[in-house]
């Protein structure tokens, strides 16, 4: 099966960055479930079994942290039923979010909010555990999260959130038609990358040593997808893609600038690898304000 085409390489210098020296980044492995390479892109094998992640990130920043998706869920066996037979997938779960921060006492005062890549169940299982803390989501995913199938566990564990809404009025970036720099110092940006939901994102994260990350959600499933320059199935992405030639040409954007950064698919767990996991390190750090950057907060 032959791969995409090859793109050039990134052609202009990296956006610029001016990260505090504080700012951090933690892998919060909430659990797996299983899925055959057959089911997850091209090219597959269908006896390659791969444990898909569900986890989030914490990005701790002087001005306030935030979460990048939010794993399963104390309820996530009841979420799972809630999702048609046929997707449903044997799952191992882990401590949750909201478990692993209270190990070790984290302030969450010092949280602005959960930032999904977009408003599937297994990004989103996590909020049943995150009471108070809003929700940080853009208006065509917001449309998508309340009228879709699959946005069903969305619905359920959203009630009573606060939802944070934010916009895209930072221009392209990195091929990317437009972006959200959530601080102003181009440290975290969120980029519309739509394709797999109407308003999925990938959030590109610079450290103070210059490491780039790319957290890219679903746009591919597994790394392999940006290694092998690969789509999913056709069928899974008749089902599970809202936009497959959006969805493509964004797959193309993350292969080009692949070899300047970390690219991180939410479900590929060897992809994580580097990110330290939360420690009570983390937890010493001394308390931040409260305040978020400049965006529409809606009820």
């Amino acid at each position: 099966m032959p791969p995409l085409p090859e793109p050039g390489p990134w052609p202009q210098p990296l956006p610029a960055a001016s990260p505090p020296a504080e700012l951090a980044i933690h892998h919060l492995p909430t659990g797996t479930y299983l899925t055959r390479a057959a089911f997850a892109f091209k090219g597959g094998s269908f006896g390659d079994k791969r444990h898909f992640a569900s986890s989030a990130v914490l990005v701790q920043h002087p001005r306030g942290d935030l979460l990048i998706d939010a794993g399963f869920g104390a309820g996530v066996a009841a979420h799972i039923a809630m999702l048609p037979r046929f997707v449903r997938a044997p799952h191992q779960p882990g401590l949750t979010v909201s478990s692993q921060l209270d190990a070790i006492g984290y302030d969450r005062h010092r949280l602005l909010g959960v930032l999904p890549t977009h408003s599937h169940w297994d990004h989103v299982s996590g909020l049943d555990g995150l009471h108070g803390t809003p929700i940080w989501m853009n208006a065509p995913e917001r449309r998508y999260a309340a009228t879709d199938p699959d946005g069903k566990v969305y619905r359920s564990v959203s009630q009573g959130h606060e939802i944070h809404e934010y916009g895209f009025d930072d221009g392209p970036y990195l091929g990317f038609a437009s972006s959200y720099d959530v601080y102003g110092d181009g440290s975290v940006v969120i980029a519309l990358a739509g394709g797999h939901t109407t308003g999925s994102v990938i959030v590109f994260v610079t450290l103070p040593t210059a490491q780039r990350y790319a957290f890219v959600g679903d746009l591919t499933w597994q790394i392999d997808g940006i290694r092998r320059r690969v789509e999913r199935p056709w069928l899974l992405s008749k089902l599970a893609d809202s936009d497959p030639e959006q969805l493509r040409q964004g797959l193309l954007r993350m292969i080009a600038v692949a070899g300047l950064m970390q690219v991180v698919p939410a479900h590929d767990l060897d992809s994580y690898r580097g990110i330290p996991l939360l420690s009570a390190r983390a937890a010493g750090q001394p308390d931040r304000p409260r305040t978020a950057p400049t965006t529409t907060t809606e009820s």
